[in-house]
């Protein structure tokens, strides 16, 4: 009899434990638009299960690519819905809420990815990602490389001025648009997804991407020329909800932290690492890869590109701009 009271106790002992760590577990939605075979999607589940080991089960995210919790203005939402609680997106978004952090989106600002990852640790994006916590609510965790936005084209480009009257598709995004515009381009807005055909049908006869991105869509195949005009070095920002960040110990906020900046990082050596062998590729596949007069192009934006239009704040502009 005390053998069966003592076994029944041991069960009912380790059913409530069960019970208590189910209790204790938090289940979190972390969302993003790429797909399962690109970095920033492998390095946060990798980022996902880093943080349950290290808070030893308190946390379990799962992650949602390709858009299947809804498309990047949905999950920007959605933070503030309380329908995700984690999103990787662009700045163009967080300057919705905060114009001043759309300036790392001004063509030029920096000189190549380096730059970009020292700017993460800056005074200067403190300043910036907490005016956009203030205005939003949100807390931006880290800062990954997306890839360095470059031209293709079937006529040669070499010059800002080569782009004179050129028809090239760029995103209806004012910084996006600011480059071809003071080359005295006709941009046209086309949605993503008919880029291709609109090249190959002449609709328009140029666009702007990062090489992984003319890679994948296949962009090379109906375009003659790559420009390396490098005008914006594109970026993503970790992103976790008001609700989230303000429930979290002020050690769980340093896990978050540090392991969403170390899948950040990851991320970024990736897509550099692809972009130097992508260079190659296109050679061989022999499209015409071009240097351009990198100070021209420069020139044309600071003469016909204002801050306040944008309204961006040209501080900031020169404080990014002078980190080493």
């Amino acid at each position: 009899m005390k053998l069966t009271l003592k076994i029944l106790l041991g069960a009912t002992a380790a059913i409530l434990a069960s019970a208590l760590t189910a209790q204790a577990e938090t289940v979190l939605k972390w969302a993003h638009v790429y797909e399962t075979s690109e970095p920033f999607h492998t390095d946060s589940v990798w980022a996902a299960q880093e943080i349950g080991k290290r808070t030893e089960g308190r946390y379990k995210i799962d992650v949602f690519p390709a858009s299947q919790l809804g498309k990047e203005a949905d999950l920007n939402q959605g933070l503030k819905l309380g329908t995700v609680d984690i999103i990787i997106s662009g700045s163009s978004f967080a300057a919705r809420e905060h114009k001043p952090i759309g300036v790392t989106y001004y063509p030029y600002i920096f000189r190549d990815p380096s730059h970009l990852i020292a700017y993460t640790k800056s005074d200067i994006f403190k300043k910036l990602s907490a005016g956009y916590e203030k205005a939003s609510g949100n807390h931006i965790t880290a800062v990954s490389y997306y890839g360095t936005r470059h031209t293709t084209s079937n006529k040669p480009i070499t010059k800002c001025a080569d782009m004179q009257g050129l028809k090239i598709r760029v995103p209806d995004v004012p910084a996006y648009l600011a480059m071809p515009r003071a080359c005295g381009a006709n941009t046209t807005p086309i949605a993503f997804a008919e880029v291709y055909l609109a090249l190959q049908n002449g609709t328009v006869e140029a666009q702007e991407n990062p090489l992984t991105t003319i890679e994948a869509k296949k962009f090379y195949e109906v375009q003659k020329h790559i420009i390396l005009t490098g005008h914006i070095v594109d970026h993503l920002n970790t992103v976790i909800s008001k609700t989230l960040w303000a429930s979290l110990s002020e050690k769980d906020k340093a896990i978050f932290s540090e392991v969403m900046q170390q899948a950040a990082e990851r991320t970024t050596k990736t897509i550099e690492a692809s972009e130097k062998a992508l260079v190659a590729s296109f050679k061989q596949k022999g499209l015409t890869v071009t240097e351009i007069d990198k100070a021209d192009f420069e020139k044309n934006v600071a003469e016909k590109v204002t801050f306040k239009e944008f309204g961006y704040d040209q501080q900031d502009w020169e404080a990014i701009r002078a980190i080493k």
